[in-house]
């Protein structure tokens, strides 16, 4: 059994953000590539992106604090703390709209399974 305080790793990975040039930090708190299940926990500065890319499999978008907007074409989503946001298939992006900490647990699917 492993435990891992997603608050504390929050405050972390927002600090880190604020101070790199590329106003993001994450870390990976379960999975990896070697696994079909991975949980991200990602810090971006207010008015950066997450740019447009194609969602992998299943995946949500958790808002641990801040607030951002998730973007589907030209439809939009806000994303406040506490909000479980299911991603859309397709193309997406994440605007931060305030300095923000992100969950993102993403299932991918194997080639020819349903």
């Amino acid at each position: 059994m492993q435990k891992t305080s997603l608050t504390a790793l929050a405050r972390n990975e927002l600090r880190q953000a604020l101070e790199a040039s590329s106003g993001r930090s994450a870390s990976t708190v379960y999975g990896g590539h070697e696994h079909r299940l991975r949980q991200t926990l990602i810090a971006m500065r207010a008015g950066e992106w997450m740019s447009e890319h194609e969602n992998p499999g299943e995946a949500t978008l958790q808002v641990i604090e801040g607030r951002v907007l998730l973007w589907s074409g030209d439809v939009s989503w806000n994303g406040s703390p506490g909000d479980l946001m299911i991603i859309p298939e397709g193309s997406n992006a994440v605007e931060i709209v305030e300095d923000s900490v992100l969950l993102l647990t993403v299932v991918k699917t194997l080639g020819g399974e349903d």
